[in-house]
C-alpha cells in the first residue's frame, strides 16, 4: 500500500493493539485502537479489534475515558461500545460530538448507525436532538466535498421518519439536515409534514428555510411570517425575513423588518448585524460598517458569530483586501514575467513611477529595460511635507533605500503574516499583533526591503504572476504592525501616530497607501482617534487632488478608496474621493488582475 495511505497507519496501530491484547495490556491496546479509528474510522479490521478488546475487558467503557480533553478516537470507540451494549442513543450523542469536532471524518459510516431498525430503539425526540446537533456543527449548505461523511445521519433521519412519520420535531430536524445536504425537495416534504402534524414556530422556520432553498420565496416568507405570528418575541425570525427579502432585491421591505426587531430590542445581535449590512448594501456608506464594528467590539459575548461585516468587506478595496497596483512599469513587469526566457522587454515612462514599483520591477525582472522620459512637477522624488523619516534617496531617477535590511526574525515574521486579504479592518488589526514585538527600525526596514514571498501556494502565485502584490502585502502588514508599537503611549503624542503620518506625507509611494490604511484601521478600532484620522485623510487627499491637476498621481485612486473606508470622513472629502475614482480609467490591466484575484481567492478559501 502507498506509504501515505491512512489505512497503513491504521494497520500499524492495530498490530500494536493486538500485541498489547496478547500481553493482557488492555489500556495500551485501547490507545492503539482509538488511534486506528482516527486513521480509518470505517475499516472493518479496526472494528473487529475493538470487539475483541471489548470482549477481553468485559465491555469496560473506562478503557476509553471521557474528560475535558478527550481524544476523538476514544470518544468514537466509546460510542461504538455503547451501541454494542444496547445504549445507541448515548453512542449517537458521542458520534455527533465527534462529527462536530471533525466533520470531514466518516465517524458515522458504520452499519449500526444506518440500520433500519435503530430508530425503533430510540426516542424520536432524542433522535431529533441528535440531528439538530449535527446541523449545528455543519455549514449551511454543506459543501459537496464534505457531504458524504454526513450522509449516514441522513439515512438515520430517513429511517426515523419511516418509524415515526408524524413526529413534528423529528420531521423538522430531518428537514434541516436534508436541506444542508442538498436534498431540498425532501426537506420541503418533511418540513411540510411536520407543520401539518403540529404547527409550531420552529416548524414554520424549518419550512421557511426549506422553501427558501427551493427558490420558493413567496412560500418561504409566508412560513416565516407564520412563525412570527406564533412567537412575536423571537427576533431572529425577523432577521431571517429581512435577509430573505434582501436576497430578492427588496431592501426597503427588509429594513422594515429589522426596524421592527430593533424597536423591540435595540441590542438584539441578529437584527443589528442584518440592519447594518442591508443599509450598507443600499447606499454603500461605510458608516454602517463602522457602526457594526463598534457593536461587535462592545458586545463580545454575542450568542453566535455573524459574518455580515466580513461579507460586506469581502473583495472591496482596503475594506477587505489590498488594492493591486497598476502603471506602465508594472504592465511591463507582467509582460516580462509572461515572456519566454531571455526575451527582451523595454518600457519608456512618460513620468516617474513610485519607488516601490520601480524597485519591484528591477528585482523581479532584472532584464527589464526602463527609461524615464522626464520628471514632472511637483517632483515625486520629494516628500509632500518635511519628514525625519526619509526612506528613499534618489540618484537621478533611480531610488535606493536609506535603511539597512531588517533582521532575519522580522523578515520571517512578516513572511508568515503578510496576506492580500482580511475579513475586515479590525480583524487585520488583531492579526497584526503578531508584529508587536518587532523593533521600529525593523518595521520601517521591511517597507523598503520586503523579503521574498514564502514557499507556499499563495507565495508562489504572487512571486510568479505579480510580485508587486506581495510587496504591497508586506508594506501593509508592516504598517499595521506599527499600530502595535508602544501602545502604552497616548495616541496624540505617540510614536506610532507620528511615524505613520510621516510615512503618509513622505515620497509618493505604495508606502503612502499602506501607512494611510494603518491610520484608517486605527480609526476603525478606536473611536477616540477618528477625528484626527479623518482630518489627516482629508488633508492627504486634498493634496493628491492638487498634484493630480499638474501631473498623473499613480496612487490617487487607491487613496480615494482609502478615504471612502475612513470613519467619520466629511462629506466634501467623500465627494472628492468619488470624483477621483470616477476619473480617467486606471491603467492597471483589469482583466489580468481580475484573473489573478480569482485564483488567489481560491487559495484564501483553501487555507
Amino acid at each position: 500500500m502507498p506509504e501515505d495511505d491512512p489505512a497503513l497507519s491504521a494497520e500499524e496501530e492495530l498490530a500494536l493493539a493486538r500485541l498489547a491484547l496478547a500481553e493482557g495490556d488492555l489500556r495500551h491496546a485501547a490507545d492503539h485502537v482509538a488511534a486506528a479509528l482516527v486513521q480509518a474510522p470505517t475499516l472493518p479490521e479496526v472494528h473487529e479489534t475493538l470487539a475483541r478488546l471489548a470482549a477481553a475487558g468485559g465491555g469496560d467503557l473506562d478503557l476509553f475515558p471521557l474528560g475535558h480533553h478527550a481524544f476523538v478516537g476514544a470518544v468514537v470507540a466509546r460510542a461504538h461500545l455503547l451501541a454494542a451494549a444496547g445504549r445507541p442513543a448515548e453512542g449517537l450523542d458521542l458520534l455527533a460530538a465527534a462529527t462536530g469536532y471533525a466533520p470531514a471524518a466518516e465517524w458515522a459510516a458504520v452499519p449500526w448507525v444506518t440500520a433500519p431498525d435503530l430508530p425503533e430503539r430510540l426516542d424520536p425526540e432524542r433522535t431529533a436532538r441528535i440531528l439538530m446537533q449535527i446541523c449545528a456543527a455543519a455549514p449551511d449548505p454543506v459543501p459537496r466535498r464534505l457531504r458524504d461523511p454526513l450522509r449516514p445521519y441522513l439515512t438515520l433521519a430517513r429511517n426515523a421518519v419511516t418509524v415515526h412519520p408524524a413526529h413534528p420535531l423529528l420531521l423538522g430536524a430531518a428537514s434541516a439536515l436534508a436541506r444542508r445536504l442538498g436534498e431540498v425537495a425532501l426537506a420541503v416534504t418533511w418540513a411540510s409534514r411536520g407543520v401539518r402534524a403540529q404547527p409550531t414556530k420552529l416548524g414554520e422556520v424549518w419550512l421557511g428555510y426549506a422553501y427558501r432553498s427551493a427558490g420558493r420565496t413567496r412560500d418561504a416568507l409566508a412560513a416565516l411570517e407564520r412563525a412570527v405570528a406564533l412567537d412575536p418575541d423571537d427576533l431572529a425570525v425577523y432577521a431571517d425575513i429581512a435577509g430573505t427579502l434582501a436576497d430578492n432585491g427588496r431592501l426597503d421591505e427588509a429594513l422594515t423588518w429589522t426596524d421592527r426587531a430593533l424597536a423591540k430590542d435595540p441590542s438584539f445581535d441578529c437584527a443589528v448585524h442584518t440592519a447594518h449590512r442591508l443599509r450598507f448594501q443600499r447606499d454603500g456608506d461605510v458608516a454602517h460598517l463602522v457602526a457594526l464594528a463598534d457593536f461587535v467590539r462592545d458586545h463580545p459575548d454575542d450568542t453566535h458569530e455573524h459574518g455580515d461585516l466580513a461579507e460586506c468587506c469581502r473583495g472591496r478595496p482596503w475594506l477587505g483586501q489590498v488594492t493591486p497596483a497598476g502603471g506602465p512599469v508594472l504592465d511591463a513587469l507582467r509582460q516580462a514575467l509572461a515572456a519566454e526566457a531571455g526575451a527582451p522587454v523595454a518600457v519608456r515612462l512618460d513620468g516617474l513611477e513610485p519607488p516601490s514599483a520601480m524597485r519591484t520591477a528591477a528585482a523581479a525582472a532584472p532584464g527589464l529595460a526602463v527609461e524615464v522620459a522626464a520628471v514632472a512637477d511637483p517632483d515625486p522624488r520629494e516628500p509632500r511635507r518635511a519628514t525625519t523619516r526619509q526612506l528613499w534617496r534618489y540618484e537621478g531617477t533611480v531610488a535606493a533605500p536609506t535603511l539597512p535590511s531588517p533582521s532575519a526574525e522580522a523578515a520571517e515574521r512578516i513572511r508568515q503574516l503578510a496576506h492580500p486579504a482580511w475579513p475586515h479592518p479590525p480583524a487585520a488589526y488583531d492579526a497584526a499583533v503578531a508584529l508587536a514585538t518587532l523593533d521600529l527600525s525593523d518595521l520601517l526596514a521591511l517597507l523598503v526591503h520586503p523579503p521574498a514571498a514564502p514557499a507556499t501556494a499563495l507565495g508562489r502565485v504572487l512571486a510568479g504572476q505579480d510580485p508587486s502584490l506581495w510587496v504591497r502585502c508586506v508594506q501593509v502588514w508592516a504598517c499595521l504592525g506599527l499600530l502595535h508599537h508602544r501602545t502604552d503611549e497616548p495616541w496624540a503624542e505617540s510614536t506610532r501616530r507620528r511615524t505613520l503620518l510621516e510615512l503618509v506625507w513622505g515620497v509618493e509611494d505604495w508606502i503612502t497607501e499602506a501607512a494611510l490604511f494603518a491610520l484608517v484601521t486605527a480609526a476603525w478600532v478606536d473611536p477616540a482617534v477618528r477625528p484626527d484620522v479623518a482630518r489627516a485623510v482629508a488633508e492627504r487627499l486634498a493634496d493628491v487632488a492638487a498634484v493630480a491637476r499638474e501631473r498623473r498621481v499613480p496612487i490617487a485612486v487607491s487613496l480615494a478608496h482609502l478615504a471612502l473606508a475612513t470613519p467619520d470622513l466629511d462629506p466634501a472629502t467623500r465627494a472628492l474621493a468619488d470624483s477621483l475614482i470616477a476619473g480617467p480609467a486606471p491603467d492597471a490591466p483589469a482583466g489580468l488582475l481580475r484573473r489573478l484575484w480569482h485564483r488567489l481567492t481560491g487559495l484564501f478559501r483553501r487555507h
